[in-house]
Formats: C-alpha cells, sequence, structure tokens
C-alpha cells in the first residue's frame, strides 16, 4: 500500500516531478512502483531509465523492482545504473563521433596517476593525486584545460593545468577516458551533436533521478539534455541531505528545476517508516536551523519511542569504553545482534580507539566508509604470517608471506613454485621440502625459500612455552619489517604510523593470549577467522562502524553517535574555517546522522581529546547539540560523572553500562 502522498507521486505522469523524499519516506519504493506503473500505461522496459549513485543502491532498486513485476524478463530490460555507466553506454555507442574508438579503455585511479605523474615529470605520488582531485574538480565544473590556466589563481594551479593539458593528449592517444569523463563526454556528446540527442530522447522515454540533491552541474544538464522537450522525468532528493558539496554536488540543483520547468509537480514524501517520534523530533530540531528550499517536517506512527541520550566522556577512550558498555547492555539486556548497532563518526581517525575497545572486548565490527584495522596493509602483512602458522596450506598467506619484506623471491620463481605445487597436489609450503623443488626454481631461491620455512617452523616450535606477544615481535625483528616499513612508506610520519598500527596489533595478541591462556598458532586461528570473517562482510554478525558519508542510505535499530564536539562535527579547524555553506553541509551530515536510526540514538561528546600537548586539548560540545537540547533528557553533570564512576566500578563482564 502507497500513502496519499506517495500515491500522488507514483501516479502523476505528465510531465516534471520532483518528490521531496524525508529520511526513511520511502522513496525507493516511489521510485520502483512508479516503474511498475509506467510499464502498464504502455512504456516498454527499455524506455525507461533509473539513475543513481552508486552500484550497491542500482542493484537494490533492481531486485525491489525484479519484485514488483510478474515479468522478470522485462524487469531486466529496464535501465537501472549510475550516472556514470549510463555514461558508458552512450559512449560504447556513439563514442566514434568523438573521435573515440567504441572499445575505449576507462582508466582507474592508480592508472590515472601514473599517466598524470609521466605528464608532469615527477615520481612523487602525493604530487600527482593533487593534480588528480584538482582535474577532476575542474572536469566536474565543465572547464577545458585552457579555461582552467587563464583561471589559475596561483602557480600551482597553474601547473596543474598545464599538466591536465599534457594529460589530456596521452588519454586521446591511448584511446582512454577517466571516471570524471564518464560523465564529461557524453554531455558534451549530446550538446554537441543534434541526431545524436534525438535518439537518444526516443530511446529514453522516461527518466527517474535517485538522490537527486547529490547531483552535479554537468549530471543536471545531462538530465534535461536525455529528457528533452517533452521533459518526462522524476527526481527524488531531499535538499535536507545534500552532503557531498566537496565533490562536486550542488543544491542550485533544486532550485533551478522550478525556475527550467515552470509546470514542475513538487510532492513531499514526510511520513517516515524508519524511526520514534523521539528521534525524528531530534532530526528536525536540528536541521531547523539551517535555510529551506521545501520545508518539511517528519512524522511517524512508530509511536513516541525512548528518548534520544547524550554521554559526556572524559576522553576518546572513555567514550570508547562507553560505546562498548552500552553494546554489550544492548546485547545482554534485549538479546540485540551485533549487525543491529552502528557507531557513527564524522572522520575516518576517530574509528581508531573505538576498535581497540572492541577489540579488547571480543566484540566483532566491520568499518564501513573508512578502512578496517585488519584492512590496512600493514595489518594484512603480518596477519599473512599469522594465517600460515594457523594453516600451512593457506597459499594466499603464503604468496603475501614470502614477499614481505622481499627476499630475493620474485614472480618468475613464485609462477614456478606453484607450477611445482599443483603437480605434486601440495601447497606451496609443503613444496619447499620435496628435493625436486631446487629443480623447479633454482638452487639460490630454493635456499631463501627455505629459510623462510624454517623461520615458520622456528616460531611454531617456541609457541607452545612462549609468550604470543613477545614471539610475534621477535618475529618481526627478524624479518625486519619495520625497516621495510620505513623503507616502503612516503614519508616518516607514514611509516610511524603504520608501524604504530603493528605494536597495537602485538598489544592486543598479546592480552589476547595471556587472558585465554593460549599461544601464538591458537591466537593465529583466531586472527584468521576475524580476516576471513571481514572478507564475507554483511554476512558477518558485526558492529557496523562507519563515516556518516558512508552511513547515508543506511539504517540500524540503534546507533551511537560519536565524536560531537565543535572542530569534529562540525568538522573544522584554523587551517580550515567554517565557511556558511560549510556549516549548513555538516548540519545536514548531522541530520543524516540522526535519521539513520530506528529505535535507540545515543549522542555522545569528549571534555578533551588527543592532539595539543601532553593532556590533549579541551574540547566543547558541538553547536548542533544545543539545537536538539530541547529534545534530550535534562542531567546533572556532577551526578552523571559520580554515576559514570560507580558504573564502572560495578560493571562486570558489560552486564552495566557506564552512565557516561
Amino acid at each position: 500500500m502507497l500513502n496519499a502522498a506517495q500515491e500522488l507521486a507514483v501516479s502523476h505522469l505528465g510531465g516534471p516531478c520532483l518528490v521531496i523524499a524525508g529520511a526513511g519516506s520511502g522513496k525507493t519504493r516511489v521510485i520502483t512502483h512508479k516503474i511498475a506503473r509506467l510499464l502498464r500505461v504502455g512504456y516498454a522496459p527499455g524506455e525507461i531509465a533509473a539513475i543513481t549513485f552508486t552500484n550497491k543502491a542500482a542493484a537494490e532498486m533492481r531486485e525491489r523492482a525484479r519484485e514488483l513485476l510478474d515479468d522478470r524478463k522485462a524487469a531486466q530490460q529496464l535501465v537501472i545504473c549510475t550516472f556514470h555507466a549510463l555514461g558508458v553506454r552512450i559512449l560504447r555507442e556513439d563514442a566514434e563521433v568523438l573521435g573515440l574508438k567504441p572499445q575505449f579503455s576507462i582508466l582507474d585511479s592508480d592508472d590515472v596517476a601514473g599517466l598524470l605523474r609521466e605528464a608532469g615529470g615527477t615520481t612523487e605520488i602525493k604530487q600527482a593525486r593533487a593534480w588528480q582531485w584538482r582535474i577532476s574538480q575542474w572536469k566536474s565544473a565543465l572547464l577545458q584545460p585552457q579555461q582552467a590556466a587563464q583561471q589559475a589563481a596561483d602557480s600551482e594551479e597553474l601547473q596543474a593545468a598545464r599538466v591536465w593539458e599534457r594529460y589530456q593528449q596521452a588519454l586521446a592517444a591511448y584511446q582512454a577516458v577517466d571516471f570524471d569523463d564518464l560523465m564529461v563526454l557524453p554531455l558534451r556528446l549530446l550538446q554537441q551533436h543534434e541526431a545524436v540527442r534525438s535518439r537518444w530522447n526516443q530511446r529514453l522515454r522516461y527518466i527517474l533521478v535517485d538522490e537527486y540533491q547529490d547531483t552535479s552541474d554537468a549530471q543536471y544538464q545531462l538530465l534535461r539534455l536525455l529528457a528533452g522537450q517533452d521533459a518526462r522525468f522524476t527526481a527524488v532528493g531531499d535538499d535536507d541531505q545534500s552532503i557531498y558539496g566537496w565533490r562536486g554536488a550542488t543544491l542550485d540543483n533544486l532550485r533551478r528545476l522550478p525556475e527550467d520547468y515552470p509546470d514542475l509537480r513538487i510532492i513531499k514524501l514526510e511520513q517516515n517508516y524508519r524511526s520514534t517520534n523521539a528521534i525524528l523530533r531530534a532530526a528536525n530540531a536540528v536541521i531547523a536551523s539551517n535555510p529551506k528550499l521545501y520545508p518539511k517536517r517528519l512524522w511517524s506512527e512508530h509511536g513516541e519511542g525512548e528518548p534520544v541520550q547524550l554521554r559526556e566522556a572524559e576522553s576518546e577512550d572513555d567514550e570508547a569504553e562507553c560505546i562498548v558498555a552500552r553494546l554489550q547492555a544492548l546485547r545482554g539486556g534485549r538479546g540485540c545482534k551485533w549487525s543491529e548497532v552502528a557507531v557513527l563518526y564524522r572522520a575516518n581517525h576517530q574509528s581508531r580507539p573505538i576498535e581497540q575497545a572492541l577489540r579488547r572486548a571480543n566484540i566483532p565490527y566491520l568499518v564501513s566508509g573508512g578502512q578496517s584495522f585488519f584492512e590496512r596493509a600493514e595489518i594484512r602483512d603480518v596477519c599473512a604470517y599469522l594465517r600460515l602458522l594457523a594453516n600451512t596450506d593457506d597459499d594466499p598467506a603464503f604468496l603475501r608471506a614470502v614477499t614481505t619484506p622481499r627476499r630475493g623471491i620474485g614472480a618468475s620463481t613464485l609462477k614456478s613454485l606453484g607450477a611445482f605445487a599443483s603437480q605434486w597436489k601440495v601447497s606451496m609450503f609443503e613444496a619447499l621440502f620435496r628435493d625436486a623443488v631446487v629443480a623447479a626454481v633454482g638452487a639460490r631461491q630454493s635456499d631463501a625459500l627455505r629459510e623462510f620455512a624454517r623461520l615458520l617452523h622456528d616460531i611454531e616450535w617456541r609457541e607452545r612455552s612462549e609468550p604470543a606477544g613477545e614471539l610475534l615481535r621477535e618475529l618481526l625483528q627478524a624479518i625486519g619489517y619495520e625497516a621495510w616499513l620505513q623503507d616502503s612508506a612516503d614519508n616518516p610520519r607514514e611509516a610511524a604510523q603504520r608501524w604504530s598500527n603493528v605494536n597495537d596489533l602485538c598489544d592486543w595478541i598479546g592480552r589476547k593470549a595471556a587472558e585465554d591462556g593460549v599461544g601464538l598458532k591458537r591466537i593465529a586461528q583466531t586472527v584468521a577467522l576475524i580476516t576471513q570473517l571481514g572478507e564475507r562482510g554483511e554476512q558477518q554478525d558485526a558492529v557496523t562502524l562507519s563515516t556518516l558519508h558512508a552511513a547515508k542510505g543506511l539504517e540500524w535499530p540503534h546507533v551511537w553517535l560519536a565524536g560531537c564536539e565543535e572542530g569534529m562535527l562540525p568538522l573544522y579547524s584554523d587551517e580550515r574555517p567554517l565557511s556558511e555553506a560549510g556549516l549548513e553541509e555538516e548540519r545536514r551530515l548531522m541530520y543524516v546522522g540522526v535519521t539513520r536510526a530506528r529505535q535507540t540514538l545515543t549522542l555522545s561528546h569528549c571534555r578533551k581529546r588527543r592532539g595539543r600537548g601532553r593532556g590533549g586539548r579541551a574540547c566543547e560540545p558541538s553547536r548542533f547539540l544545543g539545537e536538539l537540547r530541547s529534545e534530550l533528557p535534562a542531567t546533572d553533570g556532577k551526578a552523571q560523572a559520580l554515576a559514570r564512576l560507580q558504573a564502572m566500578r560495578r560493571r562486570l563482564a558489560g552486564a552495566e553500562e557506564p552512565a557516561c
């Protein structure tokens, strides 16, 4: 059943339509039902295009459409894809008009960085990445290299513009495009070639755009050209959830629609199907301070629900322990699955103390929108040794460990070893002990490989009687891992950070082995399980740690939003002051975070954080907390601090939450 507003949005087929879809108001339901309605009134499946921003969202939309339609073949013929995938489709058919072969190559980010290093005559990857970001911004703004050079604000921008010109020449020579070209080139094609534009207008007779507030200027212009004079399209978006200004998204696209299409039908979806009214009042209170393009107020039939909670922590470590205690209370008191809980934050670096606390408490977690501790390259290096210790038949772990650090064992040697192992039907590690391996890989290489094997056997023999943490550190010293990190990192600071992560892993393994009374091999089996579960992603019952940006479009029964402090949320610094537009976007980020919660929401801030001085820097609560203060239960600071201290003392095995 559709509610009245949803039915209006679905049934309006005759002209341009803008659906202002508040958080949790069923926008995907509206889009898929509108597709079904279009098919019923006579549109062919291939004449309908539904465009969104991520492959995951496109796949979900296609699955929802397939469930709704009786004809699975028709569902398969629908054009449901990202803007960039549609750009590829247009270019594959008509690229020759622009001088491109239909089989043009699409370069990934690393390919682009390599070409930019060549074009700029540098070996510095950091410099190439800076040019890459700047050029991407220019392409999104629909500039040409010559225009960028003319508008350059300083010598660095002028250099980037000149590098861009040489880079474009290389792309043309290689018959290749980059990610940004997948928007810019189709737009140029439709703008400059009427016959091509007319053909696509006839082919795609109705267009639906999801997350319209995240469109760039180029994407808006592409939509207008594809929709043509009939303007049969539906744009679905929410000005309160526009959080991608830094990558070219502009709210101007929402402002321009009524100007460019005077007969635009505007329909608001305000009934929320996700959250309780207590959570929605907090969301409405936060976003109320932003100027409104299309005012709305979310409401729900899910009842009042529990009050939104505010916790003050002494430091980020204290905050992390409070989060762990909350998770344990939800698990023990309500029987929640770990996967029903998310911890959200503004910046990736905030996850580190939270991850440390979760590992100490043996709580499984997955990191979204950032890099999990176990996904970091240096941790995966060390885990390769641990996985191999746990299972010497683990060939992928063997390949990573034997080449990190380098031992003079190259790709050809490993290829020969792999062929030898396959021939004898044994693992690559086991193959090292076959006499015939010397003939297969060569005497010098077999010596290096067997030295590696002896090292692993020595660790396996000693792990029965020696502390796991100390033994792991000795292994890392034996292979010269710290020195290798220093040699391979881009700069000393990066090397120090990566080595610090390795030390964290050693500390955690040492503590866990001592707690469980086991050796390194048993702990290695635990680590192997953790890494394999991480690779399976959503199949794991695990707490989600996520940046606010990555959490958009997702929801959980229980959400903890950490780091609600000035300088963190909203994010700014002395070097990066906050503009009025920036403040409004940060407030929208806060709104997105609040509206991810279905049943309970906890907000937290710290009194101090590490970063400045030995004792850390003092922190002020976020101004956004002040904006929703009326929706928070009153607290007594002294009583709260005393309760926190008492609860910390009483807490046993996570059975009780600290009152922080």
